[in-house]
């Protein structure tokens, strides 16, 4: 874990008040407080926090804010470990699955009061039980399809297009016509969402995975692995990456994290677009969105807990939104920033805007943890063709309800 410790100048005068960024509150005395974050470094996002937290104590000369960047699943064991010990930091900036697991562990508190005054301006929230415990901070973290312009002018618009373009450009250039990650059920999901399935059913909770759509979606995988001759023969994360970014790729479905990267090496040739439509069902797919949220522990209180409410406040105005865009390359979480001719003019931020338009949010309870294993393994048997799609989607269903029963969840309710 790196620690990056940021300490205002503070005046220490008996009886000094500091304003709010609002203007509206007053604390006196010196406030402090920990934010333990996952923001990547390699996209802007960790400098990007850094300078927000500098320009609010610049502007709040008593407050003081010690920020922590650490790995996203370092930040979900350790702050689980500091909950229980007392030592666990006030504020989080992170991904929108610990909401689960912390909200479990009843280490993280409902913040529907912060939400409120905000939420007409913002996407959806992340809420469990039916209260608000993450505010969102950007929207997106979702796949979409990439393209290398070199291959084709525009990208295909439906499946059958796609596998019969992919399989021309094989042919004509000597290159691989598409690859993704096929070792993990992330990518599993858009397809599924495109052939009309979901992972839960309308309760967010029961595993819906032995299902006519998921047979459909494994054999449409598989279809495009073993009957076509565009793919690598091991598609998975390293693999795609690499290829795409020498030009031995010429379509791939990737996220949004990727894209500062890919459009350092290819430059005008790449291309961001939806993942094509499903011929058979009319559907577009449907990948998961989640983004980055503030999360607050449960332990905070009283003049500490207002002045992280005005900074969340603060930190999701219109301006500093426009800011993050500009800075980080992830689209926003403010609803008008999303509008902002920033994005809409800009042809790789509004191809992501257009797949995030007919995603579908992430669930982050703790059931999909069980979803997500058993989706893995019966998905990587399939496409190693040592499983029938139909045997697989059964098995699926059968691994997902043992896990959540395992997981005891009720009795830790």
């Amino acid at each position: 874990m790196r620690r990056i410790g940021i300490l205002c100048l503070v005046l220490m005068v008996v009886g000094a008040f500091g304003a709010f960024a609002n203007g509206q509150q007053e604390v006196e005395g010196l406030v402090e407080f920990d934010l333990w974050t996952q923001a990547d470094e390699a996209t802007n996002e960790l400098p990007y926090l850094e300078s927000l937290v500098e320009e609010y104590m610049e502007e709040n000369d008593l407050v003081s804010i010690d920020v922590a960047d650490m790995g996203t699943e370092d930040l979900r064991e350790d702050f689980q470990t500091a909950s229980i010990a007392g030592e666990a930091p006030e504020l989080l900036w992170t991904v929108n699955d610990h909401a689960g697991p912390f909200t479990l562990a009843r280490i993280i508190q409902p913040i529907d009061d912060i939400w409120e005054p905000i939420g007409d301006n913002l996407v959806e929230p992340e809420v469990l039980d039916d209260q608000v415990y993450g505010i969102p901070i950007t929207s997106g973290n979702h796949l979409m399809l990439m393209y290398n312009k070199q291959y084709m002018d525009e990208p295909p618009q439906d499946t059958d297009e796609f596998k019969q373009m992919a399989q021309d450009i094989a042919d004509e250039h000597g290159v691989h016509g598409f690859s993704y990650n096929a070792t993990e059920p992330f990518w599993l999901v858009p397809w599924l969402g495109g052939f009309g399935g979901e992972v839960f059913a309308a309760d967010g909770v029961t595993p819906t995975l032995d299902t006519p759509e998921m047979v459909q979606t494994l054999e449409f995988l598989y279809e495009i692995q073993h009957e076509w001759d565009f793919m690598p023969a091991e598609p998975d994360a390293d693999t795609t990456d690499s290829l795409f970014q020498e030009g031995e790729v010429a379509m791939i479905i990737s996220g949004d994290w990727a894209i500062g990267s890919y459009e350092d090496e290819l430059g005008d040739d790449f291309g961001v677009a939806r993942i094509p439509r499903v011929s058979e069902t009319g559907e577009w797919p449907q990948p998961y969105t989640s983004g980055k949220y503030w999360m607050v522990a449960n332990h905070v209180e009283g003049e500490t807990r207002e002045i992280i409410e005005d900074f969340i406040h603060w930190s999701l105005t219109e301006e500093r939104q426009l800011e993050l865009t500009q800075t980080v390359g992830a689209l926003p979480a403010h609803v008008d920033v999303l509008d902002h001719p920033e994005i809409t003019e800009d042809p790789i931020l509004a191809g992501s805007a257009s797949q995030l338009e007919v995603g579908t949010p992430m669930p982050s309870v703790p059931q999909m943890r069980a979803n997500w294993d058993a989706m893995r393994v019966e998905m990587n048997l399939v496409l190693a063709d040592d499983k029938d799609p139909a045997q697989a989607a059964a098995d699926m269903q059968q691994g997902a309800e043992a896990a959540i029963e395992d997981m005891d969840i009720d009795d830790q309710l």
